[in-house]
């Protein structure tokens, strides 16, 4: 499928891309946005965004505006250099026989300009330069030019905005634009369909997702497979299968506790579900460390070798991590986590871990239990609330926190009433290891 390449600019500029761009038309489909001020580009762009895949900018002054559309799609920037003003000074001295001394130019770097004056014989002395930056105005840019007027330090005046020019033109100034040459147009263009295509035969390709439960098989019986565990097994499916529902991808079980996931880089890179959230689901369902390994490829062969290659790199760094192999045997990892909630599945502090052991809880879960008070966001938990995330029986979530409570690593700090009849549930508040050492 072409890409739909957004075009936008002032008139002119607009109609000359478009009609250069017919040379990609087997490549390339051309939207045109034509606006009066750079200004207006923002909202042109975020108002368009569904109708085009790619952008074209006309000139470096439109980024600013497109910067502030928010927009996250792949953009092109047309040059303004050296060949640019080549050009403009052509039309000055040679067509409209003036002289190309005291002249005001803006937005070009010093070095092009001097650098073009050099090369073609004539003397820079009495040439003045605006470059631009995204903190330039466009005020300030036609403030450049009518200051060095009105001294009658220059004659004529460059601009590589059609804004400007035009007010320039009503103030009665003999003025000049500088505007990209077909040569950088095309190269622009072809720039643009060749990473396109680029990008888009990366999203295409196929992503397998490895995912492995460890200690899982330990737990089978022989002679009976246990409830226990089949219950397991369906929670940790429900989790992966929601996660391939989230990536529009196809999920199979190679085998107790490994699962595969088999998408497409692109979707696997455009959900708003970060692999970690995978684990941090696994996380709360089992104690058992799981490990996600990630591989890409052309086919569905070499994505698994790949997804294999990073789940056993993964299982050597820790657990509860994920890894990625790319189809060029790039390893990438641990994968950062992109939410706020994290869990440490150690611990440096030897007066917790000292004071978990004699409560006979585990770091991973104790970890688990600030995580979940974390997300909760008032500091504060109760017993229901670890139940229901770490997949418990509330008389488990009480004898926990009881025990975190004996321990000084809990306090209780209010109660509140039952959403049916019964006692008041207690409301505890689990301290980490940083405020254990201010006590």
């Amino acid at each position: 499928m072409k890409p739909r390449a957004g075009i936008i600019g002032p008139n002119d500029s607009v109609q000359l891309i478009s009609e250069i761009a017919t040379e990609y038309h087997d490549r390339l489909q051309v939207v045109p946005f034509i606006y009066q001020n750079p200004d207006e580009a923002a909202d042109i762009v975020h108002k368009n965004q569904h109708l085009v895949d790619l952008w074209i900018l006309a000139g470096p002054a439109i980024y600013k505006s497109f910067q502030k559309s928010g927009v996250n799609q792949p953009f092109f920037i047309l040059k303004l250099d050296g060949a640019s003003l080549t050009k403009t000074l052509v039309d000055i001295g040679y067509n409209d026989k003036k002289s190309l001394e005291n002249i005001s130019i803006d937005m070009l770097a010093e070095r092009d300009v001097f650098e073009t004056y050099r090369d073609l014989g004539i003397s820079s002395q009495h040439v003045y330069i605006q470059e631009y930056s995204n903190e330039t105005s466009l005020d300030d840019l036609l403030s450049f030019h009518l200051k060095l007027f009105k001294d009658k330090k220059v004659e004529i005046c460059i601009t590589c905005l059609r804004s400007v020019y035009d007010q320039l033109c009503l103030h009665d100034i003999p003025a000049y634009r500088v505007t990209p040459t077909r040569s950088n147009i095309r190269e622009t263009l072809s720039t643009a369909v060749q990473k396109w295509e680029t990008i888009h035969f990366k999203q295409s390709q196929i992503a397998a997702i490895l995912v492995k439960v460890q200690g899982m098989e330990k737990k089978e019986d022989h002679n009976m497979v246990s409830y226990d565990l089949h219950r397991l097994n369906l929670e940790i499916q429900s989790a992966i299968l929601h996660f391939a529902e989230s990536i529009s991808g196809s999920f199979v079980t190679i085998g107790t506790g490994v699962f595969v996931i088999f998408s497409t880089r692109g979707s696997l890179q455009e959900t708003e579900k970060p692999i970690s959230s995978l684990l941090e689901k696994l996380a709360l369902i089992t104690d058992l460390p799981a490990n996600i390994g990630i591989g890409y490829g052309d086919t569905a062969l070499t994505a698994e070798e790949n997804a294999r290659l990073a789940l056993n790199h993964a299982q050597n760094y820790d657990s509860f991590c994920a890894f990625l192999v790319d189809n060029s045997g790039t390893i990438e990892g641990p994968l950062k986590e992109q939410e706020a909630i994290s869990f440490q599945y150690r611990t440096e502090n030897k007066e917790i871990s000292e004071k978990l052991k004699n409560s006979g809880i585990t770091i991973t879960t104790f970890n688990k239990i600030l995580s979940v008070q974390k997300r909760m966001g008032n500091g504060s938990i109760t017993a229901t609330q670890i139940a229901e995330w770490l997949k418990m029986t509330p008389r488990n979530a009480r004898r926990i926190l009881t025990g975190l409570v004996e321990e000084g690593i809990a306090e209780i700090i209010g109660e509140e009433a039952p959403a049916s009849k019964g006692r008041p549930r207690k409301i505890y508040r689990v301290s980490d290891g940083l405020e254990l050492m201010k006590k």
